[in-house]
This record gives C-alpha cells, structure tokens and sequence, in this order.
C-alpha cells in the first residue's frame, strides 16, 4: 500500500519539480538578459546596432572597448579614491563607535544612540541643500575630499547601528576576562572587537563600496570639474548630444561594473559570512 501510494504521487512531484525549475531558469534569463544585451551591444557598430539590435552580428567592434577604455578610465580612478577612501574610513569610525554604545555607558549615551536611530530615518535628499551650503562655506566644493567625507558621513548610521548590535552579542566572558587581566577599552577594542568583527564589517564594507560606487546625485552637487567627476558623471559623457554611439556606450558601462564584478566574486563568501554572522545569537 505504501508502494503504491509513492507511485500515485511520482507524477505530481515530478510536475512540481519541473515548474519549479522552469520558473528558475526563466529568472535567471530575465535576470541575465540585460548583461547580455549590453555585452552583445558593445561588439556592434553604430550600422549595426540599427541593422539588428538585438541579435549576433560580424564581425565584433573591438575599437568600441578601446575608445570607451580611453573615456572612462580617469574616472574609474577617482571613484576607486573616493570609494576605497569613505569605506575605509567607515569602518574604523563605526568600528570605535559601535564599541562605545555597545560597552561604554556614559551620560547622554542612550540619548546619542536614539538620534543616530532617528538619522537613518532620513531621507538624504533632505539635506541636499545645507549640505551644498555647508560645503560652499568650507571650500569644499568640487573636491573629491567632499566626495570622500560627505560618503563617509551618510554610511556611518547604518554601519554603527549594525556593528553595534554585533559588539553586543559578542561573548561577554571574553570582556570580562580581558577585564580580570587588567585589560583596558582599547586593548579589548583592538585584541578582541576588531579580529571577531572581521566578517561583518567585510559585509557592511561591501555595501558601502557599492553605494559609493554608484553614487549619481552627491557627485552632480558637488563637482564641476570634469576631471574630477566619477565614473556615474562620467558615463553622462558617452551619451552624445546629437549621435549616440551604442557600441561604446555599452563597452563604457561594462567597463564601469567590471571592478564591482570582480570584487564581488573576490569576497562573495566574506560578504555572506558576514550577513549570517549575527544571525543567530552566540
């Protein structure tokens, strides 16, 4: 009777199984298709493109990479600066601050952390304007160093609340043996917070590389100089006034995410260590 019943139900699982494949593979063609369309685009001249815009043609434009290469370059410099720069800086200022909220009790401590909370509810566009006017009156206008602050400041709040939350689930007997020993903040900041932190701060480092990476509105504030613009102003420069060059719009975009790709693969399985870290309590 058993066997029987598992052979009355093989029909229907196999039809559940192959739905839900279906369904996969077609997320990952939606998901895939743009990739490919760029890529695809980028191999074609301009008669080609309007020829057949979507489909394989020959032979492959290579000099389309060649000349977006030549345009995008200098901004890709400026946007590793400015990111690699802000998300250093992140770190370590949310490091320290999320072990004081997470340790320290002072006066007021409670208060601080409750507007750090309230900060993140903000919308940035709120603060558009004073920001422009605080950089104005600082002399910081179109400067990358206004790029590099200004990102570091909008990142703190989120990478605070989430290091500070870490910090608290960490091993309490590990701070109170450090305190036995007459360990002091710093020593148990430096010896014990920062090596365990590793994997969420890699993870919280990530996503704020990539917000300053892809970063449009604080760049188009900011800057004037077109040798200073980073890689989002940049692209702006393929998009000609009266011709659009297809091929070498494509290759520029490609080459603007080809770093991310890369550095996404590089550290894919810091950043998912780090996301599951404080997803149990230990």
């Amino acid at each position: 009777m058993a066997y029987q019943t598992i052979i009355d139900r093989k029909p229907s699982t196999y039809v559940a199984r192959a739905a839900k494949h279906t369904a996969l593979w077609l997320a990952l063609a939606f998901a895939f298709l743009p990739l490919f369309l760029m890529l695809n685009i980028s191999m074609k001249s301009n008669a080609q493109f309007y020829t057949s815009p979507f489909g394989l043609t020959l032979p492959f434009t290579w000099s389309n990479w060649v000349k977006a290469s030549a345009i995008v370059t200098p901004y890709l410099a400026n946007t590793a600066v400015v990111a690699i720069s802000s998300t250093a800086m992140t770190l370590c200022l949310a490091l320290a601050a999320g072990y004081f909220f997470a340790r320290v009790h002072v006066p007021l401590s409670g208060f601080l952390w409750q507007a750090l909370v309230f900060l993140m509810m903000l919308p940035a566009i709120a603060n558009l304007t004073p920001l422009f006017i605080l950089l104005r009156d600082m002399k910081l206008l179109n400067t990358l160093w206004a790029l590099i602050f200004v990102t570091t400041a909008m990142g703190e709040a989120f990478a605070i609340f989430v290091l500070r939350n870490f910090i608290e689930e960490l091993p309490q007997e590990l701070f109170e043996a450090a305190e036995v020993d007459g360990a002091g903040h710093f020593w148990q900041f430096s010896r014990i917070v920062v090596p365990l932190s590793g994997p969420m701060a890699g993870a919280v480092g990530i996503m704020h590389l990539l917000r300053a990476w892809n970063d449009f509105m604080l760049p188009l504030v900011v800057l004037r100089d077109p040798g200073k613009w980073t890689i989002t102003l940049g692209l702006m420069r393929l998009d000609g006034e009266y011709v659009k060059y297809w091929g070498i719009m494509m290759a520029g975009y490609a080459l603007s995410s080809i770093p991310i790709v890369v550095l996404f693969f590089l550290t894919m399985r810091l950043f998912i260590r780090g996301l599951t870290e404080g997803a149990v309590k230990g």
